[in-house]
């Protein structure tokens, strides 16, 4: 299960609307690659297959593809806003470690593919 914050929710809501394509859901996933071994993958999609799992969270329909659900068992979404902006936030108790940008991780007996990371924020 995935859960996603109200405020998240919202927003998500908020972007769809914007696309102006009523079909499109939430797609959610996790590639090899990333700072620690893997990153997530997050996006509005309108064809699914048949081997994705599908439900509903705060009246979004989730998405997310077979082999990605191992790894985004009951994961966090939120949503954050900031001085310079927002952001979504992922909360993984799959994770181990993850890396300083927020967007890899790495969990265990499992190496990904690591790549170099660059956490340096340029002002």
């Amino acid at each position: 299960m995935i859960h996603i914050s109200e405020t998240a929710s919202d927003k998500i809501k908020e972007l769809l609307e914007s696309e102006g394509t009523p079909d499109l859901f939430l797609r959610l996933g996790v590639k090899a690659g990333g700072c620690s071994g893997f990153s997530y993958g997050m996006g509005f999609d309108d064809q699914q297959q048949s081997d994705d799992k599908s439900f509903e969270v705060n009246g979004l329909k989730v998405v997310v593809d077979a082999d990605s659900s191992k790894y985004l068992y009951g994961v966090e979404i939120d949503y954050k806003e900031s001085g310079m902006g927002g952001g979504f936030t992922i909360n993984n108790p799959n994770a181990v470690a993850s890396c300083g940008c927020g967007s890899s991780f790495k969990v265990k007996d499992e190496e990904g593919v690591v790549e170099k990371c660059d956490d340096k924020v340029e002002a």
